[in-house]
């Protein structure tokens, strides 16, 4: 199950996210940073 989650992001990591979208690679912005929070995860790295 899924739970809501509000964050303040910054406007130009927000126009990349939109790109990201227009591009057809993510169904809206919750699955960005969902799949960006998991490979963070993954790989470990700051």
């Amino acid at each position: 199950m899924k739970q809501k989650l509000s964050i303040t992001v910054d406007k130009r990591l927000i126009s990349k996210i939109e790109a990201k979208l227009k591009q057809g690679l993510f169904r809206n912005k919750s699955h960005v940073i969902e799949y960006a929070i998991q490979e963070f995860l993954r790989n470990g790295k700051i």
